[in-house]
């Protein structure tokens, strides 16, 4: 005879889907292990079986996030909105992306992407143009989520009923374009020290 299921018993999935649901619930501030623990009801121990530590878990849920970013050469500007829309799946996604990625802890799927579309569109020092872009997309995407969260709040001057992300997009394409394809050679060179 075998043993019954234990339903309290969970895996390294079942706490990662657990977490990203209750990020989009509670975002990254009241993201914590007790809390995880008690949406599984579980003790916080019990998550230490699958995970190190909080931020080896931040790093899963950052690669569960980027995974959704579609391969392929559909240009870099089509890649840097896939990143982008990735990480405004989730709440938070953007700053929980940006932490673990600053802490070289997560991501790489991500960076990998951009990579990928620079050179397939020849483009010089593709790693570097690559990194930057991400910096560029996880910043930009954070602002953004930062802006939409405040505004939510009331935390905003009063713009009557603007929208507080009117014209990001627009930013948001040119920044990829010059990082894209480079900074023009008419740009003003820096002037002398005197």
């Amino acid at each position: 005879m075998s043993p019954e299921p234990n339903p309290a018993r969970h895996d390294r999935d079942s706490v990662a889907r657990s977490a990203l649901a209750l990020l989009d619930e509670v975002g990254l501030a009241d993201l914590s292990m007790r809390r995880i623990a008690a949406r599984l009801d579980v003790q916080p121990s019990a998550l230490y079986w699958h995970f190190a530590n909080k931020q080896e878990l931040l790093a899963e849920l950052a690669d569960r996030i980027t995974a959704s970013i579609p391969r392929g050469s559909n240009g870099v500007l089509a890649a840097a909105r896939g990143i982008r829309d990735a990480l405004f799946s989730y709440r938070d996604g953007a700053e929980l992306v940006l932490s673990t990625y600053a802490l070289q802890l997560g991501s790489s799927h991500a960076q990998a992407v951009l990579t990928e579309a620079l050179r397939a569109q020849g483009a010089t020092e593709a790693d570097d143009r690559g990194a930057a872009l991400l910096h560029f997309v996880l910043g930009h995407a954070t602002l953004v989520q930062q802006r939409m969260h405040a505004d939510s709040h009331g935390a905003l001057p009063d713009a009557g009923e603007a929208d507080v992300t009117a014209g990001l997009d627009r930013v948001f394409d040119l920044g990829v374009a010059a990082l894209a394809g480079g900074l023009s050679t008419s740009a003003t060179p820096p002037r002398a020290r005197a």
